[in-house]
């Protein structure tokens, strides 16, 4: 009996231990005479008045004082407020009856800029943007806003002896008055100095290629950033740091604490907005002042970088209905010597299907847009009446536009060992063909919103050694757009065309099939063409597909999607009917990627009703 109490009194012991030591009693506020902004921030100033610290008396003075406080936020210097607590111990709540008095108003807007910031328009624009005019009633917080917003313009645009020369706000409660100055000195704008890279394995005048400032030009932080960026975009770093060299006291922000006028701005709903600062670390790590001319002061800039892992490795193992389990062996490597070249080797492997090959990357004057490629491959597949062995050699050069465009320029050759039906040839390809392509997401994983392009155009001729003449082109786009927060709308358009002297010498690859998970959905991965007269697949010479979904959230990351798809691959163009299939789906946003799962039910299939299309990977 005494082990059992004892331990009941340890567990109770241990209970008691875990509560915290003191309960904060916040106080409810409810206010009467005011409303809006100026109440909301009543209530705000109040939450952390812990009553428990208080007497009743003392208690009613203290959130008198504070509503006073916060009322002069909007201008109310002069109310009269009555405090009354709710019966009981502890009260729950405070009644606070206001008469606001006299609004104060503006009287005079003093702004002024002096330094090199008079000529630059994003500071008089701050200004020009000051949301009250005289005449209009007093809020701090605008007030507060412009401030800031000058000192944060002055440290990104590179004014790094900025003051204030004059800062004041004069109230006159008597006068239902006010009076508000400020005069910013910016002093000179620096520019851009010397760079200097340190630890760096790729030539330095790479790296300068991809500096979106010239040494001598007006600072901007925001360039700095994209520096920052577009190193990292080469993969040929593990960390990247670029930073102005400076020190001087005057980079620090101004100390501001928020207090109750920012408070209510960012919390209470205020139409002013919030007051928003940054730090002088965050604008680029300051450590250092350069030495500086007198007439035009420069920064340098610092950047260090440490390379990247010389190879890289990677497995992914995955399911799709079309070619059942699949397995994907990367082996990537950023970067093989000083210039900054890279080779990257892939291998897939699959039931129908088996590939291997890899890409050299020489990189131009800007290895983020210029590049050569070469690329070698070998690839087997064996599906239903379609069994290929192919070897491929391709040079390319490439191109990336500043609106997302990317063009590719290349000259291939194929060698292809196949049966196609009852086609079995082997052929020796060499054409040059453009490819223009742009994929554009929002979260690629599950795109809110994105667009995919591609356009290719091939020819092939006898004239050059290869063994077929024939003109090809293909053009794919899809869209996502989402409506609202829990509809998706996904479509998408594929059209393919040959024009051949001799179809028998196309080999597979190069021939059009429709279906299967990412095509015609309802139907077996590529079984519509065009068929011989043993009922054999031949692939065909056209391809039109077409792909309507709507997708609905039904909770949380999961997604259920209804669909329509139709398409064909054919002989010639304009068939008499296209293939379709409609169904029902669901998404789910996993860990490792979307997981679609899919139940199809194809129109113009006799011998299946219904088929099943799984897949994992992202929609683009």
């Amino acid at each position: 009996m005494e082990n059992r109490l004892e331990l009941r009194l340890i567990a109770a012991t241990l209970m008691l231990s875990l509560l915290p030591a003191s309960t904060v009693l916040a106080i409810e506020a409810r206010v009467e005479g005011l409303k809006g902004d100026p109440a909301a921030n009543i209530r705000h100033y109040l939450d952390g008045l812990d009553e428990s610290q208080y007497s009743r008396s003392r208690l009613e003075g203290e959130s008198r004082r504070r509503a006073a406080e916060a009322m002069r936020a909007y201008g109310y210097y002069e109310p009269k407020i009555e405090a009354r607590l709710a019966e009981g111990e502890p009260p729950e709540y405070i009644e606070l009856t206001i008469d606001p008095g006299p609004r104060v108003r503006i009287e005079t807007l003093g702004f002024r800029l002096e330094g090199d910031a008079q000529e630059d328009p994003p500071f008089q624009e701050a200004i020009d943007d000051f949301p009250l005019a005289v005449g209009d009633p007093l809020v701090h917080a605008p007030y507060d806003s412009l401030r800031s917003r000058l000192a944060n313009l002055s440290l990104e645009r590179g004014y790094f002896e900025w003051r204030y020369t004059d800062r004041r706000m004069e109230v006159r409660p008597f006068d239902e008055s006010a009076r508000l100055y400020l005069t910013l000195d910016s002093g000179p704008r620096y520019r851009f100095g010397d760079v200097s890279i340190s630890g760096s394995h790729i030539e330095p005048d790479r790296l300068r290629r991809l500096l979106p400032f010239t040494p001598g030009a007006p600072y901007l932080a925001g360039e700095l950033a994209t520096f920052n960026q577009r190193l990292g975009q080469t993969e040929w770093f593990r960390s990247v740091t670029v930073r102005p060299r400076l020190e001087s006291s005057s980079l620090a922000l101004e100390e501001n604490t928020p207090g109750w006028a920012e408070a209510v701005a960012s919390e209470g709903g205020s139409r002013y907005g919030s007051t928003k600062r940054v730090s002088a670390a965050g604008l680029g790590g300051v450590t250092a002042l350069a030495a500086r001319q007198e007439e035009r002061p420069s920064v340098p800039i610092d950047v260090k970088v440490a390379p990247a892992e010389r190879h890289r490795f990677e497995v992914g193992v995955g399911y799709a209905t079309d070619v059942g389990p699949r397995l994907r062996f990367s082996w990537d490597q950023p970067w093989i010597n000083r210039y900054g070249h890279g080779l990257d080797h892939d291998l897939y492997l699959s039931a129908p299907q088996q590939r291997f090959g890899g890409v050299y990357t020489l990189p131009l004057d800007n290895p983020l847009r210029d590049s050569y490629r070469f690329q070698y491959g070998l690839s087997h597949k064996d599906t239903d009446d379609t069994r290929s062995l192919e070897a491929t050699l391709e040079g390319a050069r490439r191109w990336e536009f500043e609106n997302g465009w990317i063009q590719h320029l290349y000259v291939r050759t194929t060698y292809e060992d196949f049966t196609q039906g009852n086609d079995s040839e082997q052929v020796l390809l060499l054409y040059p063909g453009i490819r223009w392509s742009r994929t554009r997401t929002r979260n690629p994983t599950f795109p809110s919103w994105g667009d995919h392009q591609r356009l290719s155009l091939e020819v092939s001729d006898g004239l050059w050694g290869s063994d077929a003449d024939f003109v090809r082109m293909t053009g794919e786009t899809r869209w996502i757009r989402k409506i609202g927060t829990d509809n998706r709308v996904v479509t998408g358009l594929g059209l393919g065309a040959i024009e051949t002297s001799d179809f028998s010498l196309i080999p597979p690859s190069l021939r059009f099939f429709a279906g299967g998970d990412n095509s015609v959905r309802g139907y077996g991965y590529e079984s519509l063409s065009p068929r011989d007269d043993e009922g054999k697949l031949t692939g065909g010479q056209q391809l039109l597909t077409y792909s309507l979904e709507w997708q609905h959230r039904v909770t949380g990351d999961w997604w259920g999607a209804a669909f329509v798809d139709t398409g064909d691959a054919f002989e010639e163009w304009g068939p008499d009917d296209l293939k379709t299939g409609a169904g029902l789906g669901v998404r789910w946003i996993s860990p490792v990627g979307p997981i679609r799962l899919d139940i199809a039910h194809p129109f113009d299939d006799e011998d299946n009703s219904w088929r099943l299309h799984f897949a994992i990977g992202p929609e683009f």
